[in-house]
């Protein structure tokens, strides 16, 4: 069988997918030589009664000539000479007086049979002794001919749809890992980008920690650089515990979400501050009914993205006015046609910085559980802008 090289699977991977072509290959074939075994004895039994009739009426049409000649007093009609029809006449004596049986026979008895040399035989009464004819016996190779031709035929079609049904488990096996392989790829790319992302705040925590303790003070840089590392692992934390331990919504009550808005951007001051980026708010009041942690991961994901994916020395706009959130940058961008694929989970669309390609998902899930309207304008090497409209869902309650 081919190997499987064009979609780089691993070792679990190939097991998976030879398993279930192997399972549906067998399965399949099972079911085929099933019908093709109902089919061919259906067609068997056909055959030989249509080939009974057939040598049913050869025999009573030559016994009604021997009665015929019996009557007019003539001799025995000759018995014709046809390579796929055999007839011989016995006597009462049992004797053979016209042709010659084929193949081996048990004891002559009144019937249809097949005897050893693929010939079938009908041995009839009809000529009722006349002419001193006890039985008319009429053979013929023709049935087991077309049982010959049935086996190859039906064998031909099973070698084509075993073959069909190998061609369609291929593709389909490779249709159903397709999904797979990408859901492993992106657990793979999850897990390689988990340990990359831990890495630099700890570093950056073990760097700062070892430093303060050679200088046997705490200065000011040491402490941001620890503050900054603190709360990117708690932002990792934080993010990976609500994709994977979200609880329902509880009853919650109605916050200011300007207040919220003011500690995301407080709490991100110092990472902006370390890329020599500004953060510009400007915000009025607006009361919203919405979890507080929820409302903080939803300014959080957009600011720390804002940053991230910023140049040096560039402003983020920030502001919250008539009850719709806009955070707007000038990094890096966003190409037109990646706009749809940007909310999908673990979905990196560049390089340019770290991150897990979960931030937007969350933004896009709690905007959904909210009913808030969320809408993204991008340009490639421009910035981008997000915006949240809380009013969406105020309308609709």
């Amino acid at each position: 069988m081919l190997e499987v090289k064009d979609i780089g699977m691993n070792d679990l991977e190939k097991r998976s997918f030879y398993s279930f072509v192997i399972l549906y290959i067998v399965s399949s074939s099972f079911f085929i030589v099933l019908g093709a075994y109902w089919y061919y004895s259906a067609q068997k039994s056909a055959l030989e009664n249509n080939d009974y009739y057939k040598l049913q009426h050869i025999a009573d049409g030559y016994s009604q000539k021997i009665i015929s000649s019996h009557m007019q007093g003539k001799p025995l009609p000759d018995t014709p000479k046809d390579k796929l029809v055999y007839i011989s006449l016995i006597d009462t004596q049992g004797k053979i007086v016209r042709g010659r049986m084929r193949g081996k026979h048990r004891k002559l008895e009144e019937g249809y049979s097949l005897n050893d040399n693929g010939f079938s035989g009908l041995v009839s009464s009809s000529p009722q002794k006349h002419q001193n004819i006890k039985y008319v016996v009429v053979q013929s190779p023709l049935l087991s001919l077309e049982m010959q031709s049935l086996k190859l035929s039906v064998i031909a079609v099973m070698m084509i749809v075993l073959i069909v049904i190998m061609s369609l488990a291929w593709v389909l096996s490779k249709l159903f890992m397709r999904p797979v392989h990408q859901k492993i790829k992106q657990i793979e790319d999850f897990v390689h980008d988990t340990a990359h992302e831990l890495n630099t705040p700890i570093t950056a925590l073990s760097m700062s920690v070892s430093r303060a303790i050679k200088k046997e003070s705490y200065d000011a840089k040491a402490l941001t650089n620890i503050s900054i590392s603190t709360k990117q692992l708690f932002d990792i934390y934080t993010a990976l515990s609500y994709l994977s331990f979200e609880k329902k919504e509880q009853d919650v009550g109605e916050i200011d979400i300007k207040k919220s808005l003011e500690k995301s951007v407080g709490y991100y001051q110092e990472l902006s501050e370390s890329k020599g980026i500004i953060l510009k708010l400007e915000a009025e009041a607006f009361y919203f009914r919405m979890d507080e942690a929820k409302t903080a991961m939803l300014f959080g994901n957009l600011i720390s993205n804002a940053i991230k994916y910023s140049h040096p020395d560039s402003i983020i706009n920030i502001s919250l006015k008539e009850g719709i959130f806009c955070i707007q940058d000038y990094g890096i961008g966003i190409e037109e046609e990646k706009l749809t694929k940007i909310y999908e989970k673990y979905n990196r669309e560049t390089e340019y910085a770290g991150g897990f390609g979960i931030g937007l998902s969350i933004v896009q899930k709690i905007t959904q559980e909210y009913n808030l309207g969320l809408d993204v304008d991008s340009s490639l090497n421009k910035g981008s802008i997000f915006s949240i409209d809380f009013k969406t869902a105020v309308n609709k309650n």
